[in-house]
């Protein structure tokens, strides 16, 4: 009987799984619409105020989508204010809803990646996370990683679905 070999195991393909590296901290909202005086006006004095005696600890480690829930005409430089209380604090923050947030937090991430470590190598993008990972990381981390590498495939390393192969030259 002959020895049974992980050929995946031994091969030059990188397995690439995004939910190990990808943010897995809270995303929440900070709405202005608290802050204004019948959730319709902005009042410089009072905001401020609210702003300076607020606990921002709330926000600690957490991804931050500062927005204003009310109809209401608010200046840009009051969700600026507020990104200044965030900065040192959240993980990270956007003016906009979660959907912007996750988008930020998504480019945020995977410019982190360096593609010369995936050139001229086949790259299986491991699928079926835990953690809910937006289809649109998944776009993006193509377009990264299409520019480099030998080829592109989706799924397990034992059972993939091919998506990219680099045309030889």
């Amino acid at each position: 009987m002959s020895e049974i070999v992980n050929r995946v195991a031994s091969s030059s393909i990188i397995s690439l799984n995004m939910e190990e590296f990808y943010p897995q901290e809270e995303r929440v909202v900070f709405d202005l619409k608290d802050f204004l005086f019948q959730e319709l006006i902005l009042k410089e004095k009072d905001f401020r105020k609210e702003l300076k005696e607020f606990d921002w600890s709330v926000f600690k480690d957490k991804w931050v989508a500062v927005t204003c829930s009310a109809d209401a005409i608010v200046p840009t430089w009051a969700f600026m204010l507020v990104c200044t209380y965030l900065e040192g604090v959240s993980k990270g923050y956007v003016v906009g809803d979660l959907f912007s947030l996750e988008q930020h937090i998504a480019e945020v991430t995977l410019s982190k990646i360096d593609p010369e470590e995936f050139r001229n190598r086949p790259v299986v993008i491991k699928g079926c996370s835990k953690f809910p990972i937006p289809l649109f990381a998944y776009g993006r981390l193509i377009s990264i990683l299409q520019q480099v590498s030998k080829s592109l495939m989706y799924g397990e390393p034992c059972s993939t679905v091919p998506l990219f192969k680099k045309v030889k030259s």
